[in-house]
């Protein structure tokens, strides 16, 4: 569907790099990967091969923190030179990138201590180390991500106890929230109080508006909100929620194929927990963290892990099936 997209797309370049640099390839690998036999030292590998990259990279971004040096974010350098505290990017481009591996990585390691996979004195400084990278990123969005995947893990692996407890402290989150979101927009204005995600929502939906039904075709999302809104630039108007940016450059067929994917990939899942338990809670994560990421940051079929959680749960399900 994108490619076909391309026929009537906005932006043919942006969209042709898509495809080129990202979708096919992608869709390739997982086609490979989903037919690879997955042998029993191979989620364990790939776990630890994980956590110890995002450790890395939270080290090099705890280093970034202390030299104010960044690597390949000049934007982000500009950017810093007028606030009050210093967000790094580790090896990453942008500071959500770099969060949503860190959180991904602290994902596998509660999934592995809930399951007795990883002892305390391994997984909490980790963690530790992981959370304090994390910090320096001040990337709201894994944040909130990092929140909804550990709700997430500690309700499925929870007594009724903890439970009750979570519940409690999410209702009361969710009020102190809201207060200080409305509290925010107030004093600020919603533009101000979400980042400047409101006028992105915004833009997006002019997009949307302007061809509801098949969309303005691959990567064409932010020069059509350009062209719409009359506001911005192409490289400010990019939309940071995948549904709505699904929404305007596929239209509706875009959107029903991507609920789809969501629903068959969430059963896949299902299907890889009932026959391997710390498998597929781990890969069930990182799939969450991902979906609830791309929310606020809209890069999700970019992103690597996105297809690695559909290929390996693939190839679980092809080999426990022969």
């Amino acid at each position: 569907l994108s490619s076909v997209s391309l026929l009537w797309s906005r932006d043919v370049r942006a969209g042709s790099i898509a495809r080129a640099f990202f979708y096919l390839p992608y869709a390739f690998g997982l086609a490979l990967v989903a037919r690879s036999p997955l042998t029993a030292w191979l989620p364990r590998a790939l776990a630890t091969t994980l956590v110890l990259l995002a450790a890395g990279f939270a080290v090099i971004g705890l280093w970034q923190a202390r030299t104010r040096e960044l690597f390949f974010a000049p934007d982000l350098e500009v950017a810093n030179a007028y606030t009050t505290f210093f967000r790094v990017t580790s090896l990453f481009k942008d500071p959500s990138l770099y969060g949503r591996y860190l959180v991904a990585a602290m994902a596998v390691l509660l999934v592995a201590l809930w399951l007795g996979r990883a002892r305390a004195v391994v997984v909490l400084p980790l963690t530790a180390l992981l959370f304090a990278g994390l910090h320096f990123s001040y990337s709201q969005s894994s944040f909130v991500a990092l929140f909804a995947v550990v709700l997430a893990i500690s309700v499925s692996l929870g007594g009724r106890r903890l439970r009750v407890a979570l519940a409690a402290g999410v209702a009361v989150a969710v009020v102190a929230a809201g207060a200080v979101t409305a509290a925010s927009i107030a004093d600020e204005g919603a533009r101000t109080a979400t980042s400047g995600r409101s006028r992105l929502v915004s833009v997006t939906l002019d997009a949307w508006q302007s061809s509801p039904v098949a969309g303005v075709g691959i990567g064409g999302q932010p020069k059509a909100s350009t062209e719409e809104s009359g506001t911005g630039t192409v490289k400010r108007n990019a939309s940071h929620t995948t549904p709505l940016t699904v929404a305007a450059e596929l239209g509706l067929a875009g959107l029903a194929v991507y609920g789809w994917l969501l629903v068959a990939g969430a059963l896949g899942l299902i299907r890889v927990v009932a026959r391997d338990r710390a498998l597929g809670l781990g890969l069930s994560a990182v799939g969450l963290m991902l979906v609830v990421h791309s929310l606020f940051y809209a890069v999700i079929f970019e992103d690597p892990l996105t297809w690695g959680v559909l290929a390996v749960s693939a190839a679980a399900l092809a080999t426990a099936g022969a």
